[in-house]
């Protein structure tokens, strides 16, 4: 699968809760239409395990920022899939603006996460693609809203994700995601073991 699945930086979304039943007729619908993504090819359900450090201030502003509706606001969140210590972390900010969802992130090295974390500035060895510059732009911005709204560790989100991509190229994605679980997490622990 070429490199442009990966990742969808700009795009609209649309969520909705629907009964499983419903889900798995809409998954035969997309079928005909959409492949499975490549982390849930051969997996059971064609599902893969989704974790999320979700980082705020201490009055929870960007939280609410979420609960308020702001059309334009932001989330702070490490995204890591294992616990393998060669697995990447990634850095992301998830951008609301109006109606579009705008992504940035950086992956870094999961032994470099300790050093970012408490606010020191990312160097280019943090990262896992040496050389990337939008990548250690996005962990340069992640780290001016990490000192900006004094964010730490607040939640940690687990699911396990299901997506259908299109197969000409990254214009259309359908997920599903189960089993959503959160728990309050106020250290950098990058555990699946929920």
């Amino acid at each position: 699968m070429s490199q442009s699945h990966q990742l969808q930086l700009q795009r609209f979304e649309l969520k909705y809760v629907v009964p499983e039943s419903t889900a798995l007729r809409v998954r035969e619908f997309v079928r005909s239409y959409l492949i499975i993504d490549e982390y849930g090819d051969g997996q059971p359900d064609f599902s893969y395990p989704v974790h999320s450090l979700y980082l705020d201030s201490d009055l929870l502003t960007i939280y609410w920022g979420t609960i308020n509706g702001n059309k334009n606001r932001f989330k702070l969140r490490l995204r890591f899939y294992d616990n393998q210590p060669e697995s990447p972390v990634f850095f992301e900010i998830k951008r609301r603006m109006n109606n579009a969802i705008l992504k940035q992130r950086g992956g870094v090295r999961r032994k470099s996460v300790d050093y970012i974390l408490p606010g020191h500035l990312p160097q280019p060895e943090h990262l896992v693609k040496q050389g990337n510059s939008k990548e250690l732009v996005a962990l340069q911005r992640f780290s001016q809203y990490l000192k900006e709204y004094k964010a730490v560790p607040k939640a940690h989100v687990h699911y396990l994700r299901e997506a259908w991509v299109s197969p000409h190229d990254n214009s259309l994605r359908v997920t599903f995601d189960r089993n959503v679980l959160i728990s309050a997490e106020p250290t950098a622990r990058l555990e699946t073991d929920q």
